[in-house]
């Protein structure tokens, strides 16, 4: 049977601390991460999707071409502007 290692609740909760410093994000946006599978050619298997949706509609995303139980800090830190879409 095929074991998919998940993160748990504190891992998740402790790169959303890391992120919000990083990239000053107010206490009244919601911070969510998605794990999304991908199949498509020269496309990570798995990539982790980072929202921020704030108070007043403003949506952006960050990405990172791996699952969420093996991002570090360094991940974090080394996100550049342009991997950052604002809608």
């Amino acid at each position: 049977m095929f074991n998919k290692k998940k993160p748990n609740a504190e891992t998740i909760r402790n790169l959303k601390v890391l992120f919000s410093k990083r990239y000053q994000i107010p206490e009244t946006s919601i911070l969510s991460m998605a794990e999304l599978s991908c199949h498509e050619p020269n496309c990570p298997p798995i990539e982790t999707i980072i929202t921020e949706r704030a108070e007043g509609g403003r949506v952006r995303n960050w990405r990172i071409a791996k699952p969420i139980i093996d991002i570090r800090e360094i991940d974090i830190k080394n996100l550049n502007e342009e991997h950052n879409h604002e809608h």
